[in-house]
């Protein structure tokens, strides 16, 4: 089913919340669909690196890495730095070395630029629109940061415009001395305080970020309008990530409405870590093996498998027909965590294999 839904596609975009397998399912896909000879890169914004130990590197960076996997196509993966993607931001739409320069050597813009890589999600689509403009790769698989909402990153683009068309951009921005008058004498204050507790002039230090950054500010927009772009292309897929809980499963359709209302290319539903109904197992016997007390344990746990189970599948034909024709693929728990490429490959028979269609 994944094969067919990603086979004209040229990016594939996971969104969820977190703890649902986003990493394993992305990293799956890309695995996926290298087997079936496509040069695929996977890029992941993973604090806990489960990445690249499951693809069997030491370690990734913010440049593409080749894994080794006997497969026809290619393989890539990458794990974003957002600090380096927006200082190599700057290093482009910089006019001249001195701007570039006065802006990555500036104490605010250092600041400013970690606490933005805290805030991930446009330069997650900043990488991803590169990789995609170079055009080396037949497929990008972006594995989405986690975020307090799953689609916070659709809103970057909006609110980076937003901001190089705020008053707030243009004060700091203005000629000669202008844009610190017209910030007012309470503010200087404030940042004169600011400034000597910090040991810095923090005013100076600003509008001059600010200043230097107006240099910059129509570069930025038209890339954010390149991002918004890529995303609504009809090349682009989104895959929403989900679990067969209750709250995950209402987030699910959440996101798809947002995908929809913002007509956005949405491809389907990726249920991660389903229990089958059709439980093998059986207590039947086992007191005689394990005595009343175990075997009782036993049955006792074995219910409550099934009772999960069932519950799962009536919240999951709920979500079938809420989704009408939308394609639904359901990954079940596996025995053993997801931590090499044979595992990869496991998850991989599920989302491409017939067997894993709801």
């Amino acid at each position: 089913m994944i094969a067919e839904l990603l086979e004209r596609k040229a990016v594939c975009i996971c969104a969820g919340p977190g703890g649902v397998g986003k990493t394993t399912t992305s990293a799956s896909i890309a695995v996926g669909m290298a087997a079936r000879g496509k040069k695929v890169a996977v890029l992941t914004i993973d604090p806990a690196r489960r990445l690249a130990d499951s693809l069997g590197l030491p370690e990734l960076g913010n440049e593409e890495r080749r894994v080794e996997i006997d497969v026809p196509g290619e393989l890539w993966a990458m794990m974003l730095d957002p600090k380096r993607t927006f200082d190599q931001l700057i290093e482009w739409h910089a006019p001249d070395e001195e701007t570039r320069d006065a802006v990555l050597g500036n104490r605010i813009y250092k600041q400013l630029s970690s606490a933005v890589a805290g805030s991930q999600e446009y330069m997650a689509m900043e990488k991803l629109l590169e990789l995609h403009q170079e055009g080396r790769y037949d497929l990008l698989v972006l594995d989405t940061p986690p975020t307090r909402s799953a689609l916070d990153f659709l809103d970057t683009p909006r609110r980076l415009g937003a901001f190089i068309d705020s008053r707030s951009l243009r004060l700091f921005t203005a000629p000669g001395r202008l844009g610190l008058n017209l910030v007012g004498r309470g503010t200087s204050a404030a940042f004169s305080m600011l400034g000597k507790a910090a040991g810095i002039d923090l005013l100076a230090d600003l509008s001059e970020f600010f200043r230097s950054f107006g240099d910059m500010a129509g570069g930025f927009r038209e890339r954010a309008e390149r991002v918004n772009q890529l995303l609504a292309d009809r090349h682009t897929a989104f895959l929403v990530v989900t679990s067969p809980r209750p709250d995950a499963i209402d987030e699910a359709m959440y996101l798809h409405h947002r995908l929809l209302d913002a007509g956005l290319p949405f491809g389907g539903v990726v249920v991660n870590r389903v229990h089958p109904v059709e439980a093998r197992a059986t207590a039947r016997g086992l007191a005689e093996v394990l005595g009343s007390e175990l075997a009782g344990r036993v049955e006792a746990n074995l219910e409550d498998y099934k009772r999960l189970a069932e519950h799962e599948r009536r919240d999951l034909e709920g979500l079938r027909r809420r989704l009408g024709r939308r394609p639904m693929i359901q990954v079940p728990e596996l025995e053993d965590e997801v931590h090499d490429i044979d595992s990869l490959r496991r998850v991989e028979q599920h989302l491409f294999g017939s067997g894993g269609t709801g």
